[in-house]
Order: C-alpha cells, then structure tokens, then sequence
C-alpha cells in the first residue's frame, strides 16, 4: 500500500523559508517520479518541482528558489523553499507517479499526500 505523508507547512513572511517533508512506504524510488504540486481554492493543481533518481525538474515560477531532494533509502522527499513570496501560497502536495517526471499537470494514477498549507505575507 502506498502511504505520503507531507508536513512541514506554516505561515512566513515575503522573503522567508519553508523546509517540506514528505516521509513515504511502498513506493519505489527507482519506478516513480517524485514531486510536489501545490493548489489554491478554485485553481487547478499545478507542478511545482519534481525528481528522478537524480534528475530534478521546476516549474519557471520557482526555479532558482526552490530545491527538491530525495532519500530512497530513508523514503523521504524534501523541498526547500528559499526566498518565498505571496504568489507560494498554496496548499502543497507530495506526490508519486510514473510518466513525465517534468509533469506540470497530474498524471492519471498518482498517488498524493494528504497536503500541507503554505502562507506566505507581504
């Protein structure tokens, strides 16, 4: 069964950061793309970054702000979000699929984590 269970989420100020955790069970690193996404009320779900073994991919909006890792060996994914601004905020996703790691859109059968709220002030 697979299991994401995202935290790490709060309010910051414009210009702070925020360190999200995904800890997962029953997937398999070496099958699945791993990533973020994140949606505002009303919205729809967008990519955000994701990653491959080592290959990682953003999204133009947080490139050079945000940076995602991984630990297959700790089953653990990681985003690191530096310099957020209002625009950040968002309820944000872990997410596992197969297919276009670079996916800016879901994929059918992804498996998400129950999410983790991001406010960001001005």
């Amino acid at each position: 069964q697979v299991r994401l269970l995202d935290s790490g989420g709060g309010s910051v100020q414009s210009g702070g950061s925020l360190r999200l955790s995904c800890k997962t069970s029953g997937v398999s690193y070496s099958l699945y793309c791993m990533g973020w996404f994140r949606q505002n009320p009303g919205k729809e779900r967008e990519g955000v970054a994701g990653s491959y073994v080592t290959r990682t991919y953003y999204a133009d909006s947080v490139r050079g702000r945000f940076a995602i890792s991984q630990n297959g060996t700790m089953n653990t994914v990681h985003l690191q979000m530096n310099n957020l601004k209002p625009e950040d905020t968002a309820m944000y996703y872990c997410a596992a699929w197969r297919g276009d790691c670079a996916a800016r859109v879901p994929v059918e059968n992804t498996f998400w984590g129950q999410g983790t709220q991001v406010t960001v002030s001005s």
